[in-house]
């Protein structure tokens, strides 16, 4: 078992992906964590003062009003990596088959919230959405809170079985092209990931 401790800086603006309504963010959203704990922890944390339209994405705040990324948003990203990675003849990925499952139960990482550090002050980003409908092209707009590049996380990622660290430290990479929260596709959210330490426990050692 490995435990890479990591510290993410952002290369690109990061949009925020949390629901500020509550409702909405409690039936279509929180219905991804994990357990009925963790769904209650992501209502409670998407309220932001002040007055932002309803229909605005955020990042969810921690008790000191510090926006914050959740565990499973980094095991999200990892799943999104695997799955266009394992595409790649001779890939770390490519070697996974039911990379989902193992990401699900061989990774973990050891922080519940991943705040967010930045020295500026957070922004809005607008941009128009197109999609096609049965009744023709529709366009509407898109709203979110913004966190410039430069901010930093540390997390700490636990790796149940050897034969997937240089998988991980793939999609580590991989950020650098394709990154965290919203609009992934036009670059934002991109970030480097340094490794801080990296340290060699046991099964054992993860049960006490």
């Amino acid at each position: 078992m490995m435990i890479l401790k990591c510290k993410v800086t952002t290369l690109e603006a990061m949009l925020g992906t949390a629901s500020n309504n509550k409702e909405i963010h409690s039936e279509f959203i929180a219905s991804h964590a994990p357990d009925a704990k963790s769904r209650e922890e992501e209502i409670e944390a998407v309220g932001v003062e002040g007055a932002i339209e309803k229909s605005m994405t955020v990042f969810p705040r921690n008790k000191e009003g510090v926006p914050i990324l959740w565990d499973y948003q980094i095991k999200g990203f990892f799943k999104d990596a695997c799955g266009v990675l394992r595409k790649i003849k001779g890939s770390e990925s490519s070697k996974i088959k039911a990379y989902k499952k193992e990401i699900d139960g061989l990774i973990f990482i050891d922080e519940r919230e991943i705040p967010i550090r930045t020295k500026e002050s957070i922004q809005s980003c607008q941009r128009p959405l197109r999609a096609s409908t049965p009744q023709g092209e529709r366009i509407s707009l898109a709203n979110s809170e913004e966190i410039a590049a430069g901010a930093e996380m540390e997390f700490s990622i636990r790796i149940m079985e050897d034969g997937l660290y240089k998988a991980v430290k793939e999609w580590l990479s991989y950020g650098k092209l394709r990154g965290l929260g919203q609009w992934r596709n036009s670059g934002k959210g991109r970030f480097r990931c340094e490794i801080l330490e990296e340290t060699r426990g046991s099964f054992a050692d993860f049960l006490e």
